[in-house]
């Protein structure tokens, strides 16, 4: 077989008159790994994250809910409370509940929310649970 080829065997590089030479950084690009599906990785994750379906209270729940939050409401510099609540999701149905903890700020009746110590706004529409914390370490 190496009869075959003993014409080429032995024969210099070719250089090109034409096109200059590629440096090994070129030439090694022309084997980089091509992603056809640009972004398809992000959309698998996207799909792939969970939500949580909204929990809908009957008329008994937003009633105690209500008082609850007028009894704080009366007190609320010296209430430290735990609130529970839903998080819409921007790219997909659902979303998360997300549990928030201080002493109520203020409660904004225009804008229907309530304003926490540390600035954390939450919808009024969109509380499940509250509850206040008792400290037990006094």
């Amino acid at each position: 077989m190496r009869e075959r080829y003993e014409k080429i065997l032995y024969l210099g590089h070719h250089v090109s008159q034409s096109r200059k030479h590629m440096s090994n950084y070129e030439r090694a690009a022309q084997f980089a790994p091509y992603a056809a599906l640009v972004g398809y990785d992000r959309v698998v994750k996207e799909t792939a994250r969970l939500t949580t379906k909204r929990i809908e209270l009957d008329e008994y729940e937003i009633e105690r809910l209500n008082a609850e939050i007028v009894d704080l409401e009366s007190r609320k510099a010296d209430a430290r409370i735990r609130i529970t609540y839903f998080v819409p999701d921007n790219k997909k149905s659902g979303g998360a509940y997300v549990t928030a903890e201080g002493k109520i700020k203020k409660i904004d009746e225009y804008l229907g929310s309530i304003i926490i110590s540390d600035g954390t706004k939450i919808p009024i529409s969109e509380i499940i649970d509250v509850e206040e914390i008792f400290d037990n370490s006094v």
